[in-house]
């Protein structure tokens, strides 16, 4: 099944190397192929990405207006993401597809012969003429973990003598994997203290291919960070990108050091371009979603002017009076509005009450103030901040100074109100006159009672 997939990709393969006839350039040419063939899809992935990050700052507030409730806050998120047209998992898919592209180019690579050339795979097994041409010439197949390329080595072998082999298959050609003086179908091996450093012509291959996976491991951690940039920069995707930073390269350096070079050559191809085409649409979609940006603010300032005028205006008929009724209001909401008028009603005269008793009165009261709530509009609450925004500053300013005075005198009013409740009451002198009193109307009641002289009459 894989052999059948990675057909095409092999047939590519033959292709670049037959325009070019490089092996080494082939590969980088096929990473751009791949890569430019990708770019519709990862356009729509990347500028996705790019606004999810854009997005990080409100997500952080319905997160944490909505904390407590998960079922709300997802149903909130979920809103915002179909307002901005936001897939979150529209990133996902398109990042994994690299993989089955480099499981096909793999398939490619270890079988030139049958998945490249397209040579009949009967001519190779025991017993085909491939086969025993190799045998008579004295092939050597190889063993071990480099068995699993034993392909390559065929092709390499088949190339060196090819003359002998050119009756057998119309299908064979000659490919060499040279490549800047390195054998690419060889494996790099991470045992350089084994290397005999006495020739030159010995070690040094061996370090070119040495340093084919760490550089590919350093690319790959280069274009990772370059691609995360853009990315949402929540607690928990930092997290998976740090993990994902360090597990990507690593893998990339296991895998060059266990396959053939020229796998670590496509996959610094693939990072050389991965990066180039992260920097580039980094900066043209930064700007078209800086222009979207300022849109969307523009059309949530004049929704927000537009609602606040409105609300004036309400406030302003309820003040004059001058509402109108709907008929179609049932009288149990038409009661209702009665009650909330009473309780209303009720409020305002305690509220007065409560500031004649401060001393204060409803100019006092500064704008940013809803009923007993100090602050409910804002500190700095601007009535007409969006309708006359060449004074808002000034405004704003004012407004704050106003609520801090405000403050203050509710501070000092609020100081005096205990001063005065911690005074003891002094007794008024008028206090005593009961008393005084009592003790005459007692004395008048212990005085002997006097002779009435006798009347004329008796």
């Amino acid at each position: 099944m894989l052999k059948a997939i990675a057909k095409p990709f092999g047939a590519l393969m033959l292709f670049l190397y037959n325009l070019v006839g490089n092996y080494g350039v082939a590969v980088i040419l096929f990473a751009l192929v791949v890569k430019l063939i990708m770019l519709p899809f990862q356009l729509k992935s990347k500028k996705s990405m790019m606004r999810m990050s854009r997005m990080t700052p409100r997500l952080k507030e319905l997160e944490k207006k909505f904390g407590n409730d998960q079922q709300r806050y997802q149903q909130e998120m979920a809103k915002l993401y179909k307002e901005e047209g936001v897939n979150p998992m529209g990133g996902c898919l398109w990042s994994f597809l690299p993989f089955p592209i480099l499981i096909a180019l793999y398939n490619a690579i270890r079988y030139p012969l049958t998945t490249m050339m397209g040579v009949p795979e009967a001519l190779l097994a025991e017993g085909g003429s491939i086969f025993q041409k190799l045998a008579s010439l004295g092939y050597q197949a190889p063993t071990g973990r480099t068995a699993f390329y034993d392909q390559i080595y065929q092709s390499t072998f088949i190339t060196e003598h090819f003359d002998a082999f050119s009756g057998l298959s119309d299908k064979l050609q000659q490919i060499s994997y040279r490549f800047l003086g390195l054998d690419l179908s060889q494996t790099p091996t991470f045992s350089f203290w084994r290397w005999d450093f006495s020739d030159a012509s010995v070690w040094l291959p061996a370090l070119g291919l040495f340093m084919i996976p760490v550089l590919s491991a350093l690319l790959s951690w280069l274009s990772m960070k370059a691609a995360n940039a853009a990315s949402p920069q929540t607690a928990d995707t930092q997290k998976q990108m740090r993990t994902m930073n360090l597990i990507m390269p690593l893998m990339s350096l296991y895998i060059c050091f266990t396959m053939p070079a020229i796998m670590g050559i496509y996959w610094i191809a693939q990072s050389v371009f991965a990066m180039a085409q992260d920097m580039i649409l980094n900066r043209v979609y930064t700007k078209q979603l800086d222009i979207e940006d300022a849109d969307r603010i523009q059309r949530e300032k004049a929704r927000e002017a537009e609602l606040e005028a409105k609300r004036q205006e309400t406030e302003r008929l309820k003040a004059e009076g001058a509402t109108v009724e709907n008929r179609n209001t049932s009288k149990k909401n038409k009661r209702a509005v009665a009650a909330q008028k009473e309780v209303e009603r009720k409020a305002a005269e305690a509220r007065a009450a409560k500031l004649a008793k401060k001393g204060l009165s409803e100019e006092d009261i500064p704008d940013s103030q809803v009923g007993d709530r100090r602050y409910a509009r804002g500190r700095a609450y601007v009535a007409d901040r969006y309708s006359n925004p060449d004074e808002a500053e000034a405004k704003t300013q004012a407004a704050a100074a106003e609520s801090a005075e405000y403050e203050e005198k509710e501070a000092a009013l609020a100081q005096a109100e205990q001063e005065q409740a911690a005074e003891p009451d002094a007794a008024p002198e008028s206090a005593e006159t009961p008393q005084i009193a009592q003790t005459a109307g007692e004395a008048d009641e212990d005085a002997p009672e006097t002779e009435k002289e006798p009347s004329g009459d008796e």
